[in-house]
């Protein structure tokens, strides 16, 4: 087994917790809509964690299928084509750098990136008026599902180092824990919410984050570890 891959996973739980100012930024809205839409009465509470868990839980479901399908993909480009591997992580490398500058305000050329999901989500997002508004559990899972297909630079990126991993599986369960560390944001309210606002909107606090996604993508560039050997 590959001593990388026990590293792989909380990292993506890292970069996705770390990360989650862009996620309150793409889904917060409609999360925060879910919880605002209830009656408020007896059961307030409970129907309140339903929803958001589904909504979320569907979100991260439809990362794991599509790090499914990309690590396939990318399995039988390897196959076929010997430097793909090189080219991949090049590529990975890259997005995290794009994403340490969008989160530590100095480029937002992510922008440019997210435009390639583009034409999958003017298809899936005509679907998402179907669930709407969202009445029990299963639309919210549904509407979750989604909108995990939202174009998300964050996504894009730990979804290129998904694709390195060595099997489809593993691949998968990296886009799972990063999914995972975007949930404290994403399911936090009241006091909690406004403090982890706060802290991710503060300046130092994104260059720090900025600078660490940086220094991995830089870590995953493959000329960095040609030049050890």
């Amino acid at each position: 087994m590959n001593p990388e891959l026990y590293l792989s996973y909380p990292s993506a739980f890292l970069i996705g917790l770390l990360g989650s100012t862009h996620c309150l930024g793409m889904c917060g809205g409609i999360s925060a809509s879910l919880s605002m839409a209830l009656p408020v009465g007896r059961g307030f509470r409970v129907r309140q964690t339903v929803m958001l868990l589904a909504f979320n839980f569907g979100r991260i479901g439809s990362y794991v299928l599509i790090a499914t399908l990309v690590a396939l993909a990318s399995t039988t480009a390897a196959s076929q084509w010997s430097t793909a591997g090189l080219v991949l992580r090049s590529l990975a490398g890259v997005l995290l750098i794009f994403m340490g500058l969008s989160m530590g305000q100095w480029w937002q050329g992510i922008r440019y990136v997210e435009r390639v999901g583009a034409p999958v989500w003017a298809r899936l997002s005509p679907l998402t008026r179907r669930f709407l508004p969202v009445n029990h559990g299963g639309q919210a899972l549904a509407l979750g599902a989604l909108w995990g297909w939202l174009p998300c630079g964050l996504v894009y990126s730990t979804l290129g180092w998904a694709a390195l991993q060595p099997t489809v599986g593993s691949a998968a369960l990296t886009m799972l824990f990063f999914g995972l560390g975007t949930l404290p944001s994403m399911l936090a309210t009241g006091f909690a919410a406004n403090w982890i606002r706060g802290l991710q909107s503060h300046q130092l606090f994104r260059k720090v984050t900025g600078g660490l996604l940086i220094l991995f993508g830089l870590w995953t560039l493959p000329f960095l570890h040609l030049a050890g050997h």
